[in-house]
């Protein structure tokens, strides 16, 4: 019995010796985890910082610049943190440009092409996604491979075929050629799709046409993706340099890029940078303002739309 008790005895003690080992290997192993875990969370964090540091430092510079004395400006080594601030920049702006006048122009601009693209993508989109019909995989094809020719390309023809229409300097000659962007009929139609065809089947049957069915069940159900078109065409149009400044010269249709483009030359040697960075700061301020009203329906579009 004695011999029983003391092999039992034994038995205990080395499972309680495995169970406090394997305890510690486990507790080891946490360590260990939580040790990777905060690593990795502390790298994210520093990639994070560098990342927005690195896109918002351009922003801070334009800031800086635009209240820096054009003479300082000029110097070398640059200085990050200028000993004098002025507002000279903004009033030799004003005083140069016809900066309302500009952006009137520019709000024109973006604001058509944006209204008027989005609802013939969305037209575009929804006969290449919900109307069968022969050739359709074609068409497609055919549309995604025009976004193979350079935009370059097209400058001078489209230049001479609207100066013979006398739309040059004219709202109408910077509008027209930005009615429709394929890449906002590709976007709109991958997310059309993921829309339940038994809807419009439904509205049929409720004796609904094509374009009931396009007003009132598709749009309505691809507003994330609409105004994700939409912010895509606005920040290109009120960006966009080179169309209009080749399509206007007189100020009253340049868009402000432009203006701030004839800021650089007129025979000057020495260009204006606090002005430009002025009137660079001032263009920016609008876009700023749009998307934060959408950045959630933004994000969710861009989101929805990727996981189509």
């Amino acid at each position: 019995m004695s011999t029983a008790t003391a092999t039992s005895v034994k038995l205990t003690a080395e499972q309680e010796s495995e169970n406090a080992r394997i305890n510690a290997e486990n507790e080891r192993l946490r360590k260990q985890a939580r040790t990777k875990h905060t690593i990795s969370l502390t790298l994210s964090y520093i990639a994070l910082v560098l990342v927005t540091f690195l896109m918002v430092f351009p922003l801070i510079i334009v800031v800086i610049v635009s209240f820096t004395p054009n003479a300082v400006t000029q110097t070398w080594p640059p200085k990050v943190i200028p000993s004098a601030w002025t507002l000279d920049n903004y009033t030799s702006l004003f005083s140069r440009l016809p900066i309302g006048r500009e952006l009137l122009n520019t709000i024109v601009f973006a604001g058509a092409v944006t209204i008027i693209s989005v609802f013939f993508d969305s037209l575009a989109a929804y006969g290449l996604s919900r109307v069968d019909f022969k050739g359709r995989g074609i068409l497609l094809a055919v549309l995604i491979a025009t976004m193979m020719i350079p935009g370059m390309a097209l400058l001078i023809p489209v230049y001479k075929l609207l100066g013979s229409m006398g739309l040059v300097n004219s709202y109408l000659g910077i509008i027209i050629p930005r009615m429709a962007d394929v890449g906002g009929i590709f976007l709109l139609r991958q997310f059309f799709i993921s829309i339940p065809k038994d809807l419009d089947n439904a509205a049929r049957i409720d004796g609904a046409g094509e374009f009931r069915i396009f007003a009132q069940i598709i749009l309505p159900n691809a507003v994330p993706a609409i105004l994700t078109v939409g912010m895509f065409n606005f920040m290109g149009n009120w960006n966009d340099l080179l169309w209009p400044l080749i399509m206007t010269s007189k100020p009253e249709t340049r868009t402000i890029t432009a203006g701030l483009a004839m800021l650089t030359g007129h025979g000057s040697s020495v260009t204006p940078y606090g002005v430009v960075m002025a009137g660079a700061l001032i263009s920016a301020l609008p876009l700023l303002i749009v998307f934060f009203f959408v950045q959630k329906r933004f994000v969710e579009g861009i989101a929805m739309t990727g996981m189509k």
